[in-house]
């Protein structure tokens, strides 16, 4: 066994699983190990994932309880992986896609962005972004700097990304680092929704309740048709692309959805407008 182990929650669920098998057959701890030849002891450890499953472990014990083959496959397929991410030690980080965004977005061709309590990060200010996302975290403020000077470098391309942004109205209305601040991030708002590459549309308080989406997420599209879609989320502890077709198809329709919730660009324009007065007053 590992030098201080700790379960994974994978891990506690395949524990789970062994435990659901011993009990459909009504089986104790003492009688299931003598038929697959374990220790009581090393058998409820299994179970209670204070020892990692072994591969052949579950096999010899889907054999002995009559475990539809299928079943167990699928158990065998979640330890392996368990596995796999075990030996990957928290020190070495393969692919991180905090980092990687920056070349992905210089790569696109078409970017949708969904952001439910700021302006997206690829449309602020350093003023603005300086208070929502450096804060506390200069490292992911850098990145996100990177990000916006990559998709600036490309709005003067001749080939320039088409970028369709999508927030709600309470995102206007908060008044980030004061009202110089906020005023400038929203007059930058405005600028920006000149360009013709640039859709901003805002989802109205009276719309009603917006599709839960669990925080801001990016759609990227690309011209090559080997290159699918890629949808990243991003947190404030990590950030992650998701690649499944059938998940980025899911994100696709969600930000239609929010899209036809909002206003279109000109009522969106003069909401931001409006907003601007507001701080002016």
């Amino acid at each position: 066994m590992p030098k201080d182990f700790r379960a994974t929650a994978l891990e506690r669920a395949i524990g789970r699983r062994l435990a659901a098998w011993r009990d459909a057959r009504q089986l104790s701890l003492t009688e299931a190990g003598r038929l697959v030849g374990f220790s009581s002891a090393k058998l409820s450890m299994m179970e209670n994932a204070i020892q990692p499953s072994a591969v052949l472990d579950i096999m010899a014990l889907g054999y002995v309880y009559g475990v539809p083959a299928l079943e167990w496959q699928t158990v065998v397929k979640q330890a392996q992986h368990a596995n796999l991410v075990r030996a990957v030690t928290d020190d070495v980080v393969l692919f991180d896609p905090v980092e990687d965004l920056p070349a992905l977005v210089g790569e696109a061709t078409r970017l949708g962005v969904f952001a439910p309590d700021a302006v997206p990060s690829l449309l602020q200010i350093p003023d603005y972004a300086s208070i929502v996302v450096d804060a506390g975290d200069p490292v992911r403020g850098a990145r996100h700097a990177v990000i916006r000077h990559a998709w600036a470098q490309r709005l003067r391309d001749s080939d320039p990304i088409v970028v369709r942004a999508v927030f709600p109205e309470a995102v206007l209305r908060m008044t980030v680092g004061g009202r110089r601040v906020m005023k400038a991030q929203l007059l930058h708002l405005v600028g920006l929704s000149e360009l013709e590459t640039v859709s901003i549309k805002v989802v109205p308080r009276g719309a009603g309740a917006c599709p839960v989406t669990g925080g801001s997420f990016t759609l990227l599209s690309f011209s090559h048709r080997q290159h699918n879609d890629v949808a990243y989320f991003e947190s404030f502890i990590k950030g992650e692309y998701v690649e499944d077709v059938g998940l980025t198809e899911k994100c696709v329709r969600h930000f239609e959805a929010l899209s036809t919730l909002a206003l279109n660009e000109g009522e969106s324009v003069e909401l931001i407008a409006e907003a601007t007065a507001e701080l002016s007053s």
